[in-house]
């Protein structure tokens, strides 16, 4: 790897090591602290949230369904955008133990982009389904 991929997975790994330790136990304003201030975000809601106030009210939506969550990056591949920013685009395998003790499981796709402001933080979040067919559409 050269010296642009190493910063890359380094930094991935931070973002991926902030999340986690927000996520177990499931602390809304933890998680959200990975975030930027102005990050825009789609997750596995219906709707966009915008802004801190926007990811950390879709974070709280989980209180009391989610009591833990681990997030893995897998395959991920990275493209530096500037010297302290990268596109992050591959899969999330989510582990979830929820609020009534079951437990349960996700893989989605998952495009990043993160910054370094001080920390490493996200700065773009976007998490979907992968679609068994392609979307085309009824007739």
């Amino acid at each position: 790897m050269d010296m642009i991929e190493d910063q890359g997975r380094a930094a991935l790994a931070a973002i991926e090591a902030a999340w986690n330790a927000g996520s177990r136990p499931w602390n809304p304003a933890a998680i959200t602290a990975v975030y930027l201030d102005d990050a825009l975000f789609y997750g596995g809601r219906p709707g966009h949230a915008i802004g801190a106030a926007g990811i950390r009210a879709y974070f709280d939506s989980y209180v009391g369904v989610i009591a833990q969550a681990t997030l893995s990056l897998v395959e991920q591949h990275l493209l530096p955008l500037g010297p302290d920013r990268f596109v992050a685009q591959g899969y999330g395998e989510f582990t979830f133990v929820l609020a009534d003790g079951r437990g349960t499981a996700s893989r989605l796709r998952t495009t990043l982009i993160i910054e370094r402001h001080g920390q490493w933080r996200i700065r773009q979040h976007h998490f979907s389904v992968a679609p068994d067919v392609p979307p085309l559409g009824q007739g």
